[in-house]
């Protein structure tokens, strides 16, 4: 059994690399929302960092939601723990105290990773080429997560690693929906007009499924059918429902030879059970926003559970 600080090593060096694309995605998603809009955007970028849960950290160290202030702090800014970079560093010393428990390719991939990032990022992003550094950022995401997967034991380090992926995944697609809802939108009378479709298909690019949904659906942009997707179609991988039955998966693996199950297997099984079978409509009329609170709220849950259960502090 793979426990303690083995454990959190690979946990949260793919939790870290996780939130560092989704933070580019996050920032992509900005750029392409502001893009529509004839005044400076501000109101946007105010979004990312909210989706970001960073707006008093941001505010303490700039006036205004500016572009150039906000993709320096979301993608350079080593005083905010969140940034890509901050985020890719703290990958990198995590995966180096695990170094024993990864292959020679895993290791070498963040590392490059780490290196790749620290040159494209040492100068302040400018707008012309916000596109690539961002598109630099997920291929080497990817890069790590091949790597994982073409040179990793199916074992229990395997599975600490992905529950970190999939954990962070489901936070991410879970915050980005209720800002969608409770920030990007202008107003109420804006609700089907072309503005609301625009940021609704730019909410799918920034989980990569904007073609997959119009494979789905016939190209119809409708808020329900993309909530639907995002929250309940578990053949999407970034969506909640996905997210949680890979966790539940991962778990059943780890606590596949030990007599006794550890807590967090009931909570992932219960966190998945509450998305099977739901109707999108019934979770609308309820409230988007509280379903999802509920939703990052066990989530939270469930990752400290599993802290406690593996003994990752021990």
């Amino acid at each position: 059994m793979v426990l303690g600080r083995s454990a959190d090593g690979l946990f949260w060096m793919f939790r870290y690399l996780e939130r560092s694309e989704n933070t580019a995605r996050l920032v992509g998603a900005g750029l392409r929302i502001a893009l529509t809009r004839s005044q400076s955007g501000a109101e946007e970028w105010s979004s990312i960092i909210s989706t970001a849960g960073a707006t008093d950290a941001f505010l303490a160290r700039h006036p205004g939601f500016e572009f150039n202030c906000v993709v320096d702090f979301m993608l350079r800014d080593r005083s905010n723990p969140s940034s890509v970079m901050s985020l890719v560093e703290a990958a990198r010393n995590n995966a180096r105290s695990v170094r024993t428990a990864l292959t020679s390719e895993v290791w070498e991939a963040t590392n490059e990773t780490w290196m790749s990032l620290r040159n494209a990022l040492k100068t302040p992003v400018m707008h012309h080429g916000l596109p690539e550094v961002l598109s630099l950022i997920r291929q080497q995401s990817a890069y790590v997560r091949g790597a994982l997967h073409g040179t990793m034991l199916r074992n229990e380090m395997f599975n600490f690693a992905r529950l970190g992926t999939f954990l962070e995944r489901a936070d991410n697609t879970a915050r980005i929906l209720d800002v969608k809802y409770y920030v990007l939108l202008p107003s109420v009378v804006h609700i089907g007009a072309a503005i609301d479709n625009v940021q609704w298909e730019t909410i799918l690019r920034s989980v990569s499924a904007e073609h997959t949904y119009d494979w789905l659906n016939e190209g119809d942009p409708g808020p329900a059918g993309i909530a639907r997707f995002l929250i309940l179609d578990s053949r999407m991988p970034r969506s909640m429902a996905f997210c949680c039955k890979q966790i539940l998966k991962n778990l059943r693996h780890i606590e596949a030879d030990l007599p006794d199950p550890a807590p967090s297997l009931a909570l992932a099984q219960e966190l998945t059970d509450s998305l099977r079978n739901r109707d999108i409509e019934e979770i609308l009329e309820e409230g988007l926003h509280d379903f999802i609170q509920e939703f990052i709220s066990r989530l939270g849950q469930l990752g400290g559970q599993i802290e406690i259960d593996y003994r990752f502090h021990s």
